[in-house]
């Protein structure tokens, strides 16, 4: 048997090394096409045929007696609380007109552009997501994003309700899609486990600030005392002189801990309450 020279089999090795490498190459292109166009790997998704912004979404609005300002910030780079929503609103249109998804990558802002993109990254975890803004929203003053479900699955923020996230704005959306995964870290929980919450023995708060889950306002005692009744011991009724005459606020808490209180936001919205918000009281 001859035997092969060294300088043979090393040339042959780097040969089949180079075949090997172009081949993974192509793979993550082919991946990256199927991705919308982007690479996994890359921070910032490229945007060449961006959509024109939705006429109408940069006017300013007014919520429940606040003003809001929508404005282009290339600078915009925010922490704060994100909140997520799903089936209640599934299948509605949306500030854009689109057709609100709750499986896709999308989310709701209260002032940047639409459809717009931007990075969420969940500060207990690390997971970051750019996410198609193309709804307003959340507007409850401490909360800056409303995820869609499939949003806070992907950052780890679906069982929690609620979660510290950084929020950057990276320009204009594409006229289609645009949402991707970018990176997925190997911390998975938080330093300190969120409280339990039940909307059927709330969790008792000694000062600091106190979270209610304000499941509507009303003229009509009766109809205040009837949604309560529909919520189980917890809900109380609270009643509040305005400008504009008496309101019944049917209120569920207090809760010290905000996941906790946002979860049950959700429990009462899945009974059928929609206007169901989060409200703080130091």
């Amino acid at each position: 048997m001859k035997t092969v020279p060294a300088a043979v089999t090393t040339r042959l090795s780097k040969g089949l090394l180079i075949l090997g490498l172009m081949s993974l190459l192509a793979a993550c292109a082919s991946a990256g096409a199927r991705d919308g166009g982007y690479s996994a790997a890359a921070r910032v998704p490229v945007v060449t045929d961006p959509a024109p912004i939705v006429s109408g979404t940069m006017r300013p609005y007014q919520i429940r007696g606040q003003w809001y300002r929508p404005v282009e910030d290339p600078d915009y780079d925010v922490t704060g609380l994100a909140s997520w929503y799903g089936d209640q609103f599934n299948g509605r249109p949306t500030a854009t007109g689109e057709i609100f998804d709750m499986h896709a990558l999308t989310a709701a802002h209260k002032t940047l552009p639409l459809p717009g993109l931007v990075e969420v990254t969940n500060l207990a975890n690390g997971r970051s997501v750019v996410l198609r803004v193309n709804d307003r929203g959340p507007f409850v003053d401490n909360r800056i994003i409303d995820l869609s479900r499939g949003a806070a699955e992907e950052l780890g923020l679906l069982a929690r309700g609620v979660g510290e996230v950084r929020v950057r704005y990276l320009g204009r959306a594409p006229r289609r899609g645009g949402g991707m995964r970018l990176q997925t870290a190997s911390a998975t929980a938080p330093a300190r486990a969120p409280a339990r919450a039940s909307t059927s023995a709330p969790a008792p708060v000694y000062g600091g600030t106190a979270y209610w889950v304000q499941a509507g306002a009303y003229a009509n005692r009766r109809t205040a005392q009837r949604i309560a009744g529909r919520l189980g011991d917890s809900a109380t009724v609270d009643v509040v002189q305005t400008a504009q005459g008496t309101l019944y606020r049917v209120l569920v808490g207090p809760w010290s801990d905000a996941n906790a209180a946002e979860r049950a936001r959700q429990a009462v919205l899945a009974r059928g309450v929609d206007d169901a918000l989060l409200i703080s009281a130091s």
